[in-house]
């Protein structure tokens, strides 16, 4: 999905594409960060 949002970027130069791409690069390193082992100890904490 980010490959998409980056190539409407680059063929139309649109800030919102880009934006979008941002997001969705943001979204995917936050889930990929989070382990389930991660989720267990905030859960006990």
């Amino acid at each position: 999905m980010r490959e998409f949002f980056w190539n409407c970027f680059a063929v139309t130069g649109s800030v919102d594409a880009y934006l979008l791409y941002k997001d969705a690069e943001a979204l995917a390193n936050d889930s990929a960060e989070e382990t389930p082992d991660d989720r267990d100890e905030e859960e006990i904490t």
